[in-house]
């Protein structure tokens, strides 16, 4: 099996790289198109800032390959929040593969922290990249901003409010959570991705 691994200017790549590994997998981290149209599997993860990062993916033609790929691909969470459709953290245009806008988190008292950091659970999971979930499992989040629950979301987590804490449209699927760093649990949900 191929996988891929997008390389762009958004870091967290060699996290991801190391997660696969321990899988038994060897990916590809590239920015060639053939290799990324050819992959079984693609992997666009991505921590950084929405604007910088969706104008250098359209300055390169990133963003519309990704729009165009027809294999599983998994975004992880910057990749998820570029997977939609527009983004408040600079007021940018995104990919448009899940039709919602992303959103800044606001605090609503005190013991709110913004950014998200740090473990919380999943609950109403309903993906294949869950499969084998019977419980609300812990994950490991680093975010400032948030998909509202939607008609693509694939798990909630509660934090200030409900948001998504997984998308699934169509062979795209996408985490708000880094299941390169949540363990076991993630080692699984890489897993059923690659199982796909």
């Amino acid at each position: 099996m191929k996988v891929a691994v997008v390389k762009y200017n958004a870091g967290n790549i060699r996290s991801v790289d190391y997660a696969l590994r321990r899988l038994g997998v060897e990916a590809e981290i590239t920015a060639d198109e053939k290799i990324l149209r050819a992959a079984d599997k693609v992997i666009f993860p991505g921590v950084g800032e929405a604007e910088t990062t969706m104008n250098f993916l359209n300055a390169g033609g990133m963003g519309r390959l990704i729009k165009e790929l027809r294999q599983p691909v998994l975004g992880i969470c910057l990749g998820m929040q570029l997977m939609c459709r527009h983004s408040e953290e600079g007021d940018v245009d995104c990919l448009g593969i899940f039709d919602v806008g992303v959103k800044r988190f606001v605090s609503l008292k005190h013991e709110d922290k913004v950014p998200h950091m740090g473990w919380n659970t999943i609950s109403q999971t309903h993906s294949d990249l869950f499969r084998g979930f019977t419980k609300e499992e812990f994950v490991y989040f680093v975010h400032s901003f948030y998909v509202p629950v939607n008609d693509c979301t694939a798990a909630v987590t509660d934090y200030i409010l409900p948001f998504s804490a997984a998308l699934h449209k169509d062979n795209y699927y996408a985490t708000q959570f880094h299941p390169e760093k949540s363990g076991s649990v993630g080692e699984r949900i890489l897993q059923n991705f690659l199982d796909l």
